[in-house]
């Protein structure tokens, strides 16, 4: 079936080349030509020449009688956080962050209505959903989300909420449109969030936001800790007074970094001479 485009400059060769790629996962990180076929709506001739022609670029690999995704997906995703400067300006306040608290602290942004990590930093803990860059969690759930849906205007972020997760998971908690639009409001009160076991057992965190120079919010920076070690105490009392000053330092080089002439070599002018 052919995809539907947003007008006439919508490449769906290139839409279904990333249907592809994202139709693998964690619980099918090896699929053959009709498992590709069929989790993308794709013709089996369509979905063989987008798996030789990612192939040929290094982005799959054979395995067995299918195919697997090979390491080089990930610069995709690295490209976009090197792009935003973000994880540069964000490592030492994460690193200091996570070493004051002794707990993992990660970096979020929206994407529909999940969040999808994009830094992070970890310390060894048994928890109930592994994290790591590139993982999506429902929004609303966690407390990265919920500090990103309460920056939104409130008929924007219904909108958001209307769409269905890609995450894969059901959360514990559903709330009602009352009991959600409470919870933003109070999360936009305050300028920062809690999730205490809503999303999976055993999750306990709180978030603060980043934002650029002009005061936008652009991502979400958290502490989250294990429901079972640390008390909502010890994680209010303690962890979130440095979160909040890891957030406004973070946001505070932010905004530095955006002041900063960025100058591009032309690779094809002739270089100067020295002494000139």
């Amino acid at each position: 079936m052919p995809r539907e485009g947003t007008g006439p400059d919508f490449i769906e060769a290139l839409a279904r080349g990333l249907e592809v790629i994202t139709a693998f996962s964690p619980g099918r990180p090896a699929m053959s030509l009709s498992e590709v076929a069929a989790a993308t709506g794709l013709a089996r001739p369509t979905a063989r020449r987008i798996l030789l022609t990612l192939r040929e670029l290094g982005y799959v690999r054979p395995d067995g009688t299918g195919f697997a995704l090979t390491p080089r997906v990930l610069d995709l995703g690295v490209a976009y956080v090197r792009s935003t400067g973000l994880w540069e300006v964000a490592r030492p306040h994460l690193e200091e962050l996570s070493a004051r608290t002794g707990e993992s602290c990660s970096i979020a942004q929206l994407d529909g209505s999940d969040i999808v990590y994009v830094a992070r930093v970890s310390v060894p803990r048994i928890v109930t959903l592994s994290v790591q860059i590139g993982t999506r969690f429902p929004a609303l759930q966690t407390s990265l989300g919920k500090v990103l849906l309460a920056a939104l205007p409130p008929q924007e972020a219904d909108a958001v909420l209307a769409e269905p997760t890609r995450s894969g998971l059901v959360p514990r908690w559903r709330p009602g449109r009352d009991e959600r639009e409470a919870e933003l409001r109070e999360v936009r009160a305050r300028g920062w969030a809690l999730t205490d076991e809503q999303l999976a057992r055993g999750i306990r965190s709180v978030a603060a936001p980043l934002r650029d120079g002009s005061g936008r919010v652009i991502a979400a920076i958290n502490v989250n800790t294990h429901a079972a070690e640390t008390p909502v105490e010890r994680l209010l009392d303690h962890h979130l007074p440095l979160l909040l000053q890891a957030a406004g330092e973070t946001s505070a080089d932010f905004a530095r970094l955006e002041t900063v002439p960025h100058v591009t070599r032309d690779a094809a002018a002739p270089r100067e001479q020295a002494g000139t």
